[in-house]
């Protein structure tokens, strides 16, 4: 009789103890590694020795564990890898910017300084004496030197387009440095967080 208490109980709570397993196990579809210790935490028993507690873990659920904080941080360190080789590319091709500036800026020193001197039989003077030798030359070079000035003034053109040209390139420049600075602080702050996770 007593025995036929115990199965109707047991059939009774059978659905019940589904029903609570089920909702269990839906409470337990936190898959971070915080979740995944917790759920650990919650299917571990427990038994006590000598007066100390201890946990009971199974293996199974511990190697899961482990494997997937290795793989948490094989996804970091490739992360690392791909942020790392980001800065790089970024800071050659800042480097590769500079270099074009540089030369830019060279060459805008010389057409400067070619703008402001001409060169008189090897000699270097400036344009008010050069007018000045030019106005004392007889008539005849009076072609020569009209001539002259419609070369320097369209020397004069080059050199604003130059300019213009400078200008728009260091505008280009500093736009892509700010954009350049903006990737690498973003890399940075991923790069941080990625060894802060790995730190927790």
């Amino acid at each position: 009789m007593r025995r036929l208490r115990y199965l109707f109980a047991l059939a009774l709570l059978t659905p019940l103890l589904t029903l609570s397993a089920q909702q269990s196990d839906q409470n337990e579809d936190d898959q971070s590694l915080v979740g995944q210790f917790q759920q650990l935490e919650k299917k571990s028993g427990n038994y006590r020795a000598n007066g100390i507690r201890y946990e009971v873990i199974r293996l199974v659920d511990l190697n899961r564990i482990k494997e997937n904080i290795f793989d948490s941080i094989n996804t970091a360190n490739k992360s690392i890898k791909d942020l790392s080789a980001t800065i790089t590319n970024n800071k050659s091709e800042i480097e590769d910017l500079n270099a074009r500036l540089q030369e830019t800026s060279n060459s805008l020193k010389t057409v400067t300084s070619e703008k402001d001197s001409m060169s008189f039989f090897g000699a270097q003077v400036s344009k008010g004496t050069y007018k000045l030798i030019l106005w004392g030359i007889i008539v005849g070079l009076f072609l020569f030197l009209l001539l002259f000035i419609y070369r320097f003034r369209n020397s004069n053109v080059l050199t604003s387009q130059a300019k213009e040209a400078l200008a728009d390139l260091e505008k280009e420049f500093e736009e892509h440095r700010r954009r350049a600075l903006e990737r690498e602080q973003k890399i940075s702050r991923q790069l941080q967080d990625e060894l802060n996770k790995n730190k927790k």
